[in-house]
């Protein structure tokens, strides 16, 4: 009996040291001694597939991590999902993520409206929804939405950099819009009108929208031309954007453009809709252009496209989807580092927000992340830019939207 109850109270010694580890450790769902587990979505198929190399960089980037020892001794186990784009699947495979897989955050997870659906599902569940792929305004309200923020700079302020060119340098312009009909496109035109200000009904002569599911953006083209629009602002993703382009080319019709940065990849929409259609396009850039030759001895290009060639061979450097899953990537495995073995949830979130002059490879000179808890934009400048040749080039001062 003596025996028994001494082998009793080892074992219960035992467990209560091996709580008190675990207690010390500070570990949130997902996390081990070896592995951070997280999760995202992605749109792997559907209407928007040309952003699947968002995040295929990214679990390539997570691998190379792993490859070298990980962070702080923990591999990072992404799972990316397909979502197809659908908001009513991103909600189906987040739920998966945070209820089955118990990933401690879902990170880089990208659209606008997937996002959206999600927004408030995490936020009730205190689940960090960090550096996701869409620029609408919403992920910057740390007072509402302190689980969230976003990566890119915010749709809105890009729109403002956009109508102050206009008001500045074609103060005459009759202004015709294209924009997906939903929370990005919609983010976007307010935003512009915003940014044109008391000019904005007399300015914009024909605003037109179209659904993802569209199979062309053919009748929108030919009635902003018809409303006799002199610039044409392009408010789509990179598959409608390369649709417009082509479409205004081809009538004969020659307004000043304006793509948004969503649609202004080189690989996914210039090239696409064609060169010889592109020429003299106006967008914004917060990233550099790997087709841009300015970028060939540049220290942070040729560490990336090193990176992409031996890891991401099937996807092409001229798709800035590759160049935002880089920097985002890089950007999470800075925050890991920052948490030190403290990895919860709550500590996640206050490192995210602690961010100070991160520089990035791909992120244009005098482009830096930084957060803080009352700042959940971490890239705030941008740099206007012009398609020339086969490729963008900057001109202009960089942009800050603070």
């Amino acid at each position: 009996m003596t025996r028994r109850l001494s082998l009793a109270a080892v074992a219960a010694l035992l467990w209560l040291t091996g709580a008190a580890s675990a207690a010390d450790q500070h570990y949130g769902p997902g996390v081990t001694d070896t592995e951070v587990k997280i999760g995202q979505t992605m749109p792997y198929s559907g209407p928007a597939s040309g952003y699947a190399s968002v995040g295929i960089t990214e679990q390539a980037y997570y691998k190379m991590i792993n490859e070298q020892g990980g962070v702080n001794g923990r591999k990072i186990n992404l799972i990316s999902l397909d979502d197809g784009y659908s908001p009513p699947k991103t909600v189906e495979q987040t739920r998966r993520l945070v209820e089955s897989e118990q990933v401690l955050a879902i990170v880089g997870a990208l659209g606008t409206a997937a996002n959206t659906a999600i927004h408030k599902y995490l936020n009730d569940r205190k689940v960090p929804q960090l550096f996701i792929s869409t620029g609408a305004t919403k992920w910057g309200d740390p007072k509402r939405f302190p689980w969230t923020m976003g990566w890119q700079p915010n749709y809105q302020t890009e729109a403002h950099i956009y109508a102050r060119h206009i008001l500045q340098h074609a103060p005459d312009a009759r202004i015709g819009v294209l924009y997906q009909n939903d929370d990005y496109g919609k983010d976007y035109l307010i935003g512009f009108r915003d940014g044109l200000g008391d000019q904005a009904d007399k300015m914009i002569v024909k605003v037109t929208s179209y659904e993802v599911t569209d199979p062309t953006v053919d009748s929108q083209i030919v009635s902003l031309q018809a409303a006799g629009a002199t610039l044409f602002f392009n408010i789509a993703t990179p598959k409608f954007s390369a649709m417009a382009i082509r479409k205004v080319f081809d009538i004969g019709w020659r307004p000043i453009q304006i793509v948004d940065s969503v649609g202004s990849s080189t690989g996914a929409a210039m090239k696409p809709a064609g060169f010889e259609r592109t020429q003299g396009i106006i967008s914004a850039h917060y990233q550099k252009d790997a087709t841009d030759p300015r970028w060939k001895d540049d220290p942070g290009m040729q560490e990336f496209l090193a990176f992409m060639s031996k890891r991401v061979p099937t996807v092409d450097v001229a798709d800035s989807g590759s160049y935002s899953g880089y920097n985002i990537a890089r950007t999470f495995v800075q925050v890991l580092q920052q948490c030190g073995d403290e990895l919860t949830r709550e500590n996640l979130m206050r490192q995210a927000a602690d961010l100070h002059d991160l520089a990035l490879p791909m992120l244009l000179p005098g482009i830096k992340v930084n957060t803080s808890p009352t700042n959940f934009y971490p890239v705030n400048e941008m740099q206007l830019v012009r398609f020339e040749g086969d490729g963008w080039l900057l001109f202009g001062d960089v942009i800050s939207g603070l």
